[in-house]
């Protein structure tokens, strides 16, 4: 079943959503309307799938959705997968748990956490529990951060880590200018830099091992036999 809806006079959007079941409720204060099997909620910004949606508040303005949840947003290259998902439709906010994963294409970066709330209009995103955020050469870890999509920047705090071409960055808070190349570290700061010359040297000790002949260590043994021959 497929239906379409529109807002408000103050809030104005249209919609579409679908699913196998839809059930809906009409009483006053309890308005609410029920997806299940296959449920897709569709806007001017946003396709939104899910197993089960729930349509509720004035003008449906609120949109709770459990099980299987993605969500994306074509105009600025979001692309979300999680367990549960709030999404409030005048406010442009999300919240998101359970294996939450946030895929940037704009800025080619991939944000995962327990828990990822997300602000369409000002473009932050909060990112909370077992944090993991992936770029090419860099992966970070924490237990919270702040990604600021339009700055291009992050703020990492809890435990953050940050490898990053090959160095290893340790702190209290660690900010990255993802588009300067820039990290600033503060508080109990530590570090692993690798250096090309350890690489180098790292790297000439496994190329002699490789070309090493297998029969070296026999040629100390034949010796051996033939002094004790003579």
């Amino acid at each position: 079943m497929i239906f379409c809806l529109c807002g408000g006079l103050i809030f104005t959007e249209v919609f579409h959503f679908s699913g196998n079941r839809v059930q809906t409720i009409f009483a006053k204060g309890k308005e609410r309307t029920l997806l299940t099997g296959n449920a897709r909620v569709v806007s001017d910004d946003n396709y939104i799938t899910a197993h089960s949606i729930e349509l509720f508040g004035k003008d449906n303005t609120y949109i709770l959705c459990t099980g299987n949840v993605r969500l994306i947003n074509t105009e600025k290259g979001i692309d979300v997968t999680c367990e549960k998902m709030f999404y409030d439709r005048k406010l442009k906010k999300s919240r998101m748990q359970g294996n939450a994963v946030m895929v940037d294409r704009e800025n080619e970066i991939v944000v995962k956490g327990g828990f990822i709330e997300d602000n369409e209009e000002q473009e932050i995103t909060i990112i909370q529990i077992g944090v993991r955020i992936l770029k090419e050469d860099m992966v970070c870890r924490s237990e919270f951060a702040r990604y600021l999509r339009k700055e291009e920047k992050l703020e990492l705090s809890g435990m953050p880590i940050v490898h990053w071409k090959g160095d290893e960055y340790r702190a209290s808070k660690i900010y990255i200018d993802l588009d300067k190349d820039e990290i600033t570290l503060e508080g109990d700061v530590s570090g692993e830099l690798t250096s090309e010359d350890e690489e180098t040297s790292e790297q000439d000790k496994k190329t002699e091992e490789q070309e090493k002949p297998i029969d070296e260590p026999f040629k100390e043994e034949d010796n051996g036999n033939q002094s004790e021959n003579q």
